[in-house]
C-alpha cells in the first residue's frame, strides 16, 4: 500500500474542500485582487532562487501576508502561492504538501498578530526561522511516506537527519529576508490595507450615511473626502462599527 499516494490524495481533497469553501463566501473584487497579487508575488519570486538549494523568499512573503492580512489570507495566499511557482517549477505529488506548509505558515503569521499585536523585529524573524524548519518537516514527511521503506522509526530519523543542512538554509534565509526586508515590506502592505479599507457610498445616500458616520462618532475631516460622486470613509482610521 502506497501511503504516501494515498495521503498526498486526501491532502488535496481537502484543500479542494477548502476552495469550495472559501468560493461560496461572499467575497470582494478587493480580497480577490488582494490576494492574486500577493499569491503571485510570492510565487514567481521562488524562481529567479532555484539554483540555491532551499532559499527563497515565498515562506518570507507568506508569512508576512498573512501578519499583515490575517490567517484567512495568509493561508489562501500560501496555498495559491504553491500553484503560482510550481507551474515554473513543476507540480508533482508534493503540490499538496508545500500547499498545506505555505498555507500553514500563512495562517500562523496571522494567528501571530492576533497574540502579539506589535511583535519586534527579532520575534518575527525567529518565528520566520522556525517556519524554515516546521515547512521542510512537513514535506519530509511527504518524502519518508511517498519513497521510503520500510516505514518505521529508523527510516524517519534517517530522513529528517539527513535533511538537517538544507532545512537550515531555509530556516537561515527566512531570518535574513524578514530582518532585513521585513520591516519595510510590513509597511507597504500596511498601506494597502488602509486604501482596501475604504467604502465608497452613493452620492444620494450622503445624508443617512453622515447620520450614520455621526452615530458612531466617525465625523472628523479624516473621514470624508469628496468626489464628484462619492464620500469615503476610511474604517481603519475610524472606529466606527459598520458602514456598509
Amino acid at each position: 500500500m502506497n501511503y504516501g499516494l494515498i495521503s498526498a490524495a486526501v491532502l488535496l481533497i481537502a484543500l479542494i474542500l477548502i476552495f469550495i469553501t472559501y468560493e461560496k463566501q461572499n467575497t470582494s473584487i478587493k480580497e480577490i485582487s488582494l490576494v492574486a497579487t500577493l499569491s503571485g508575488l510570492a510565487g514567481v519570486s521562488r524562481v529567479p532562487f532555484a539554483a540555491i538549494p532551499n532559499v527563497q523568499p515565498t515562506t518570507f512573503l507568506v508569512i508576512i501576508s498573512g501578519y499583515i492580512f490575517g490567517p484567512k489570507y495568509g493561508f489562501t495566499v500560501g496555498i495559491v502561492a504553491t500553484i503560482v511557482s510550481n507551474s515554473f517549477l513543476g507540480h508533482g505529488p508534493w503540490t499538496p504538501w508545500q500547499m498545506l506548509a505555505w498555507g500553514m505558515a500563512g495562517f500562523s503569521a496571522g494567528v501571530l498578530k492576533h497574540i502579539l499585536k506589535t511583535p519586534s523585529k527579532w520575534i518575527l524573524s525567529i518565528f520566520a526561522f522556525a517556519w524554515g524548519f516546521l515547512f521542510d518537516y512537513i514535506m519530509n514527511l511527504w518524502h519518508w511516506l511517498f519513497f521510503i521503506y520500510p516505514l518505521n522509526l529508523k527510516s524517519f530519523i534517517a530522513v529528517y537527519a539527513a535533511s538537517f543542512y538544507f532545512d537550515l538554509m531555509h530556516a537561515v534565509s527566512n531570518f535574513i529576508f524578514v530582518y532585513l526586508f521585513g520591516a519595510d515590506f510590513a509597511k507597504i502592505l500596511q498601506r494597502f490595507k488602509d486604501r482596501l479599507s475604504f467604502t465608497e457610498m452613493p452620492y444620494e445616500k450622503i445624508d443617512e450615511w453622515r447620520d450614520k458616520c455621526e452615530k458612531d462618532y466617525c465625523f472628523n475631516p479624516y473621514c470624508f473626502n469628496k468626489s464628484n460622486k462619492f464620500y469615503f470613509c476610511s474604517k481603519s482610521k475610524c472606529n466606527s462599527k459598520s458602514f456598509e
